[in-house]
């Protein structure tokens, strides 16, 4: 019998990781060998003398580029690191008071093989050849701005915070306003780029910022970068990129940002019995520039969104599942607020109660940099509002948020952190007032890119704690507490991580989200990813080990996993192939349904469960017209087996229209009682240019038997102001089977929202 860690076991092993990791992070520099930060190549921004007399429309026929200093010194990352491109390219940079230009000649000797199908903002751009840059506009080396398009002039962009850790964290979730034409010849494809420095945060006492480029030739799957073109470095690791000097005299303007909205909707639920209903709704957005490095906003009946909709998922576990935020008061600089492991602060617990909206009257949020501190907060008012929650309405009274986040950078990819939250709640009208509850936490990230001299390596940990009037006792008890510590080696052969956290028996912050509470797990993991020579369909190959070992705090064994990868294939074609096994434990202290409800549930006894599992999948590469992807699993569940099956494919028959069809099914079979689930989503997209589009899917699980229909055009009539035209319908399935159709109309709703940006 395993038996499980003492604590002070746990202590000398946590110690030990942390000399190790403090060691790796020593920034040694090897005797012959220079540190990647010592040699990143620079390039000077050409000022021109007066306003750029330069026609965005991807040509580079304007006289003003000549006078830019041309960057050509590319070199490959993938597949031969530090090799010569396979094409040329060629990028300048110029600016003027108001604007940075950008130019690219991306050459390509065979014009024909260029792939561009994606048209739709911040697609993926996985299918496509693309060109991709970011800036770090106070040269932190932590935080930047990200943008990437294509020859076919999609527009993506997204925020880089979060540290030095693996991938930098981009949010893609952010829209800037830029503008950028793209044109396919004889010579390649070239790029013209115009962002306002108004689009911006950055030090005006700083001249030079940081930059970088990457450039996809995906028919060769290659990847060719100016700068950070290590395996062990990457463009979305702002201290792996080169200079950008001279630039000087710039302006954003008075700085003020008025984004007005309005929207309307009429809706039914038939179902219910509730005839048409409709309605509408204004609110505004103004943000403005304090300093060019710090911006405040306020919002006024936010918009909420209402023109997306959440990707349906099935739960077979029992614990909730998080989506994504979506509105755009809160995915402005949200990148600040990440916070480890724990979320101590999940904006969607503002305004929003199980899916349903609670209006927001009006908000405040200030977020940017002041010298190597990077701040955000909110204050936020709610209304009174009665959702529909299972169980019925819930009449919720007004509440106020304050939400409190600052970063202090230390060294060239580290922070330190704090974070506060409170949630008060007004009076209800029946007298109850629940009091104001409090959440503080504390954070350190430590990463650098030149442990050993060249390789990559971090340690993090954080600790929160939170207060709960309720259930009684102050902020600082364990039950209300959560901790981790983490070491990272992230590299391109080997991949070693360990982390280890603990989260209290009543840890529940009331702004942030919670999964699972009243337990330690420690979850090392190793990878070892040779590339072969010689194999010239294999481009690279992964093998991996992890382990997980969860207890409750009184140190008993509730989980443990053993997870290997057999094999992952990553193929020069850009397809994989994969097979997995693994081998755990389970203790389960409470029964719970897994299916069904009332005299239907299916319950799951309380006791030790063991599981075998092993599973095998493939995905082909994007830069088909038919992609495609699956995967297969078979493992011992609870007290019988699972099989899962995952199958997706799309097409894109032209430029601009692509067609995806995921299928999900589990077949379970217990003790207890059988079931099946099946997910199904039909998703479309036709965009007739990068500012025009119709997109759309169907979903529909046999667990609720709800079929959705989503269908939205979006006209993007100029960066920052859109219309949206939405419809929804939603189908309840009386049959048992979606073959076995009986459909009656739940609800079914239409939208219309306009926003327009006005800059001053």
């Amino acid at each position: 019998m395993l038996r499980s860690p003492s604590n002070g076991c746990v202590r000398r092993g946590l110690l030990t990781a942390l000399g190790v990791a403090l060691f790796l992070a020593l920034p040694v520099t090897v005797t012959g060998q220079t540190a990647p930060g010592e040699s990143r190549p620079s390039v000077e921004a050409t000022r021109l003398t007066g306003p750029a007399d330069i026609r965005i429309d991807g040509a580079l026929d304007d006289s003003a580029w000549a006078l830019a200093e041309p960057i050509t010194d590319f070199r490959q990352q993938e597949p031969v690191e530090g090799g010569e491109p396979s094409e040329a390219t060629v990028v300048r940079i110029v600016y003027d008071e108001e604007s940075l230009y950008i130019g690219a000649l991306l050459r390509d000797s065979n014009p024909d093989g260029i792939l561009a199908h994606q048209l739709q903002r911040d697609a993926g751009l996985g299918t496509d050849d693309r060109f991709m840059w970011i800036l770090d506009t106070f040269r932190d080396g932590r935080t930047g701005y990200f943008f990437e398009t294509n020859p076919a002039g999609l527009m993506g962009d997204g925020l880089i915070g979060g540290g030095g850790g693996p991938g930098g964290g981009v949010n893609k979730s952010w829209d800037g306003i830029w503008e950028i034409r793209t044109q396919i010849h004889d010579e390649g494809w070239s790029v013209e780029i115009r962002i306002p420095f108004s689009t911006l945060n950055f030090d005006p006492d700083r001249q030079d910022w940081g930059i970088n480029f990457q450039r996809t030739i995906r028919r060769r799957n290659e990847e060719i970068l100016w700068s950070g073109w290590l395996r062990n470095e990457s463009l979305f690791r702002p201290a792996n990129a080169g200079t950008m000097t001279g630039i000087a005299g710039v302006s954003q303007g008075l700085g003020v940002e008025v984004k007005p909205y309005v929207s309307a909707s009429a809706s039914d639920a038939a179902a219910a019995g509730a005839s048409w209903d409709s309605g509408a709704k204004t609110g505004v957005d103004v943000t403005y520039s304090v300093t060019p490095s710090l911006r405040a906003a306020v919002t006024v009946n936010t918009d909420f969104a209402e023109v997306e909709v959440d990707q349906r998922r099935v739960n077979l576990t029992r614990f909730p599942l998080r989506f994504p935020e979506q509105r755009d008061f809160f995915l402005e600089g949200s990148s600040v607020f990440s916070f480890s492991w724990a979320d101590p602060f999940f904006s969607r617990r503002i305004g929003l109660v199980q899916g349903q909206e609670v209006p927001i009257q009006a908000g405040a949020r200030l977020g940017g940099q002041i010298g190597r501190y990077e701040i955000g907060m909110y204050q936020i008012r709610t209304g009174e509002a009665d959702p529909e929650v299972p169980g019925g309405p819930q009449l919720l009274p007004p509440e106020d948020f304050t939400v409190a986040r600052v970063r202090r950078g230390l060294f060239e990819q580290s922070h330190v952190g704090a974070i506060y939250t409170r949630r008060g709640t007004e009076v209800a009208d029946d007298g109850f007032a629940a009091p104001d509850r409090h959440t503080m936490g504390f954070d350190a990230d430590f990463f650098t890119s030149n442990a050993l001299g060249r390789y990559n390596a971090q340690i993090e940990g954080f600790i929160v704690y939170h207060t709960d009037p309720d259930a009684g006792g102050d902020m600082l008890v364990a039950d209300h507490r959560a901790r981790g510590l983490r070491v990272n080696f992230p590299n391109d052969l080997i991949r070693f991580h360990h982390s280890f956290r603990d989260f209290g028996n009543e840890w529940n912050p009331a702004v942030g989200f919670t999964q699972r509470r009243g337990y330690s797990r420690h979850q090392p993991s190793l990878i070892i990813a040779p590339r072969p020579e010689g194999w010239d369909l294999v481009r690279q190959l992964e093998w991996e080990l992890r382990f997980e070992y969860l207890t409750d705090l009184d140190n008993r064994l509730l989980l443990r996993n053993w997870d290997f990868t057999l094999f992952n294939f990553n193929f020069e074609s850009g397809d994989r192939l994969s097979a997995q096994g693994g081998r755990g434990f389970e203790r389960l202290d409470q029964p719970f349904t897994i299916h069904g409800e009332g005299e239907d549930a299916i319950i799951i006894p309380a006791g030790d469960y063991d599981a075998w599992t092993w599973s095998t999948g493939f995905q082909t590469a994007g830069r088909r017209m038919l992609s495609g992807g699956g995967n297969l699993s078979r493992s011992d569940f609870w007290s019988g087996h699972r099989t899962e099956m995952s199958l997706g494919g799309t097409v894109r028959p032209w430029r601009g229209t692509n067609f995806s069809l995921d299928y999900e099914r589990n077949q379970v079979r217990l003790a207890e009682g059988d079931f099946d689930t099946n997910l199904v989503r039909l998703s479309s997209a036709w965009n007739l240019n990068p500012r025009a589009s119709f997109t759309g899917n169907v979903q529909y699980d046999d667990v609720s038997r709800v079929v959705g229909l989503f269908a939205r055009m979006r006209w993007i009539v100029r960066p920052g102001s859109d219309v949206f035209v939405v419809w929804t319908h939603n189908w309840q399935n009386a049959a048992a089977r979606l073959l076995d159709r009986d459909f009656v109309t739940l609800s079914r709703g239409a939208a219309m929202k306009v926003n327009y940006s006005y800059r001053f």
